[in-house]
């Protein structure tokens, strides 16, 4: 999920200077996003009787995931 969110935030947040390098960086960094926002979604949401695949570890992945590489996308614009 994670990686499908960063290949979207590419094609969403356009830049007129792509740089390559920065789609695998995103995919990378929403991959690792979605793990940490998994576990934080269970242990919030799940914590009594947690479950790997539940719908507070899906929403976690997806919000944290969007958040961070919506993060990096729009700080790395001043950065190039």
């Amino acid at each position: 999920m994670g990686s499908l969110v960063g290949l979207a935030m590419t094609g969403m947040i356009r830049r007129p200077t792509a740089t390559p390098g920065h789609a695998t960086l995103l995919v990378l960094l929403g991959a690792f996003a979605a793990v940490v926002g998994g576990m934080l979604g269970v242990g919030i949401f799940s914590f009594r009787d947690p479950v790997a695949v539940s719908s507070g570890g899906m929403a976690g992945a997806a919000v944290l995931s969007i958040l961070f590489t919506f993060i990096y996308r729009w700080g790395s614009r001043g950065l190039v």
